[in-house]
């Protein structure tokens, strides 16, 4: 789960990482009322939205009094950045800000530890730095049974470059970011830029976190921090289902059993689909042990997408056998009834194979064709998505 900024800072400032004021505003009115609590000569109106590039689209300014504020307010909130719509604005206190830094600690999942990468150039497209000036950005791996203690801290400065003064102050700092990531179960905790103010003090100007939704049990508190108003619903719907679900752009939707499976599938579906001009609507596992019961919810999620015309269900049948994928399939379109109006290219194989497509030519639903392999599979439901 990505955090808004807002959500980062505060988290940041529960875990002794040095932070300005700031306060979250939803119309222009408690955006002035913001800055005159902060009481600060200059605020700044930031966008609060799940993306990057808010400066270059405007969603970025600077203010320097709270009637200024409410006026960059009114401008920012019902933005499109990127295709995500401000709702909210954070009003923060201004910095005197002498040096930008960037700090980040993230998952490296083909090296399977943690990655901290840290600069002396922050405020910067950190991505454009790491192609064109890679030696300007520190790679430091950190070990997860002992995270950044005081030892790991001044390994990643003096990796940066940074001078000796400025180095032992931001040490500190990383390790408290260490803390924010450890304690609430992050996968991301990045800061751009962490800046050195004229007095040389170090602030976490800027934050982006993003938690581990499978630790969500460790932590009740992290619920609070979703936003309803922009989460997909049918990615809600899914969570709820306790299904791994991630909407694409497509009209094919996809039902697999098995994180390989399926991304095998959106690749067969999309090489197919490119004669009929289609695409992969979703990723939807269902789960190695999945049950008839958690076919039928993957089927009411997808079949909800209004963007799908046609879903393929490719499953091979290993704990999960066939013939219960087969009745989860029946019984969804019994359930869904009238409601049911998209066709169903299914392919089984494995476990109890031939039960399961016995099953379905029995039933003799009009919706369903089966396919006997995952190519053939696949470019009938391409050919079904595009109307032919």
């Amino acid at each position: 789960m990505d955090l808004y900024e807002y959500q980062a800072r505060d988290l940041f400032e529960k875990h002794g990482v040095p932070v300005l004021g700031g306060v979250v505003a939803e119309d222009p009115a408690a955006a002035k009322a913001a800055a005159q609590q902060l009481g600060t000569p200059v605020v700044v109106v930031k966008a609060q939205v799940k993306t990057g590039g808010r400066g270059k689209a405007g969603g970025v300014k600077i203010a320097k009094s709270p009637e200024e504020a409410e006026a960059k307010a009114a401008e920012i909130l019902g933005m499109d950045i990127k295709g995500h719509t401000v709702h909210q604005v954070m009003i923060a206190a201004g910095a005197d800000i002498a040096e930008e830094f960037y700090f980040s600690l993230l998952l490296d999942r083909a090296n399977r530890t943690y990655l901290a990468m840290c600069s002396v150039e922050g405020g910067v497209e950190i991505e454009q730095l790491a192609v064109e000036r890679p030696e300007a950005l520190a790679r430091v791996a950190v070990d997860p049974t002992v995270g950044i203690d005081e030892a790991k801290a001044a390994e990643i400065v003096e990796a940066a470059r940074f001078d000796a003064e400025t180095g032992a102050k931001v040490a500190p700092v990383l390790q408290k970011l260490w803390d924010v990531y450890r304690e609430e179960d992050a996968t991301l905790v990045e800061v751009n830029p962490l800046v050195k103010t004229g007095e040389g003090e170090i602030i976490a100007l800027d934050g982006k976190v993003t938690l581990d939704e499978n630790a969500g049990f460790r932590h009740e508190d992290h619920a609070a921090l979703v936003d309803s108003r922009t989460e997909d619903p049918l990615e809600a719907k899914a969570k709820e289902f306790d299904l791994n679900y991630v909407k694409l752009d497509g009209e094919v939707g996809i039902i697999g059993n098995g994180a390989g499976l399926v991304m095998s599938t959106l690749d067969v579906v999309a090489y197919a689909g490119e004669e009929h001009g289609v695409k992969p609507a979703n990723f939807l596992d269902i789960g190695g042990g999945a049950s008839a019961e958690v076919m039928a919810n993957g089927l009411d999620v997808i079949l909800g997408d209004e963007q799908v015309s046609a879903v393929f269900v490719n499953v091979f049948g290993g704990i999960t056998a066939c013939d219960a994928v087969a009745n989860g399939i029946v019984g969804a379109l019994q359930k869904l009834g009238d409601q049911a109006t998209k066709p169903l290219v299914v392919r089984l194989d494995g476990n109890k194979v031939e039960e399961g497509r016995k099953i379905l030519a029995d039933f003799a639903h009009p919706l369903v064709t089966q396919a006997d392999t995952m190519d053939g599979g696949a470019a009938k439901v391409a050919a079904a998505a595009a109307g032919k």
